[in-house]
């Protein structure tokens, strides 16, 4: 006797279906695939499939979804295969703002804000307040950083730097939607290499994940954020060094923000220090992200007046 293999249908939604009946389908398809924000993902991409807003799916439940059901059916099966919807949509919100992403291009984190609000509450306090800044962005990625800072701050200027010229396209695109584009230039560089001039502030999210851990991410980072943007070496500190070894050169009297992964902040505290101790900085600082964890170290590299 012959046991009957038991086939699972691709996902699918008819043009008959009503748009309740193919959120509620999509939730159900989610949950099965271990997706933990079934439900927000669902109204997300059924919403952008439709082409309407996520207020409109309640008023329109009963109604079928039609000639888009080819298109429904194509954004649920992309993440159940474990796609994120920012990828799938093209774009990720960040600090309130859209911004477009690639494949080229790492998917901004909440977590990333983090560093935003470190760097702001420095350039928003009395010392320089209104004052015009020169800001870096080290392996800028879509420019979410930079953009925001200039967004934010409209006496600053500023320079993204990255090592892929498709990157460099994304983050230029984000500056114009976002209108600050006059005031930011994007420049080819690796780390600190070739820039020469000095700046006023430095923020950097540079790729921290030790290589041997890549293999253990979610599907979601593994398979879709780009491995150049993720690979931090052996120890995941091997960018951290190269930028460190030239902040006296880059910025002689400013302030530096870097991301840190959630176990690196001892690590990353200490290159500084090791830097600090001979050009005279002060201590730095960290910050933490809404979940409780060291997001963000902060170097000031003003000579301190007690440095000897």
């Amino acid at each position: 006797m012959t046991s009957a293999v038991q086939t699972v249908e691709p996902f699918a939604i008819s043009p008959e279906q009503s748009i309740g009946e193919a959120y509620r389908s999509m939730i159900r398809a989610f949950t099965v695939a271990g997706i933990d924000t079934a439900a927000l993902d669902a109204r997300l991409l059924l919403a952008h499939a439709l082409e309407v807003d996520t207020a409109t799916l309640i008023s329109a439940a009963g109604q079928p979804v039609g000639q888009k059901g080819q298109a429904v059916t194509d954004a649920a099966r992309r993440r159940i295969a474990r796609e994120p919807v920012s990828r799938i949509l093209g774009w990720r919100e960040f600090y309130g703002r859209k911004f477009e992403i690639s494949p080229a291009t790492l998917d901004p984190r909440p977590d990333t804000e983090t560093l935003i609000d470190a760097a702001l509450a420095i350039a928003r306090s009395p010392d320089l307040l209104g004052k015009p800044l020169r800001i870096l962005d080290v392996g800028t990625g879509s420019g979410c950083l930079l953009v925001t800072l200039l967004a934010e701050l409209d006496h600053a200027t500023g320079v993204a730097t990255d090592i892929n010229p498709a990157v460099l396209e994304v983050a230029q695109r984000n500056a114009l939607a976002h209108g600050v584009s006059p005031r930011m230039a994007v420049r080819i560089a690796d780390a600190l290499v070739g820039i020469d001039e000095p700046f006023d502030m430095l923020v950097s999210n540079p790729p921290y994940i030790p290589t041997l851990e890549i293999a253990q991410l979610a599907p979601e980072v593994k398979f879709h954020d780009p491995e150049f943007a993720l690979d931090g070496g052996v120890d995941g500190l091997v960018i951290y060094r190269r930028i460190v070894a030239a902040l006296v050169r880059v910025l002689p009297n400013g302030y530096a923000f870097f991301e840190i992964g959630s176990s690196q902040a001892c690590n990353v505290t200490e290159l500084l220090r090791t830097v600090g101790r001979t050009a005279g900085w002060p201590v730095p600082s960290t910050m933490k992200d809404l979940s409780g964890n060291v997001r963000c170290v902060a170097q000031k590299t003003l000579r301190s007046t007690q440095a000897k």
